[in-house]
Order: structure tokens, then C-alpha cells, then sequence
């Protein structure tokens, strides 16, 4: 038996499945592990991650949407802009 290689980017293949796959990463509570989570569909979704994002403003992109980054609050609204989402707050139950 021939095992792939795991890659999460191959199941974010929907709008739906993408949101469910940050509010999980998102209710781990862990920055690294959500700005790796948003690098993960911002690749799926084809955003750059890469020199066009630096020219854009993005400081070291690859690092900052990995699990070692912890992006900004103005990085990480451009880059859920760019994918047409939003963060919403909810009063926890």
C-alpha cells in the first residue's frame, strides 16, 4: 500500500469548508496555529503569500501566515478581505 502525503489544501475546496476549517483553528486558541490555518486557505483560495503580498504591505508573509507567525490585526483583516470573509464576535455561552 502507497500512502499521499497529507495536504489539508486539497479539502479546501469550498467556501463552507474553508470557514469551518478557521473557526476550528480559530476555538484552538492559539494565534501561530490560526495564522497558519489562514495561510493554509489563503493558498487554497490562490491568495499570494508571496512577493505581491510583500509589495502590498504584508510584512514577511510566509512567516506571519505560518505557525510561528502572529499577524497583525490590519494583515490579517486584508487577508480575510481577500477572501471575502470577516471575524465576528460572539458572547460565549
Amino acid at each position: 500500500m502507497i500512502l499521499k502525503k497529507f495536504n489539508v489544501l486539497e479539502f479546501l475546496d469550498s467556501d463552507e469548508t474553508a470557514v469551518a476549517y478557521l473557526n476550528a483553528a480559530l476555538a484552538e486558541k492559539d494565534p501561530g496555529y490560526f495564522a497558519k490555518a489562514l495561510g493554509n486557505v489563503a493558498r487554497a483560495k490562490g491568495v499570494s503569500t508571496g512577493s505581491e503580498a510583500i509589495a502590498e504591505g504584508w510584512e514577511s508573509p510566509h512567516r506571519t501566515l505560518s505557525d510561528e507567525g502572529n499577524p497583525r490585526i490590519d494583515v490579517l483583516f486584508k487577508v480575510l478581505e481577500t477572501l471575502n470573509a470577516r471575524l465576528v464576535i460572539v458572547a460565549d455561552s
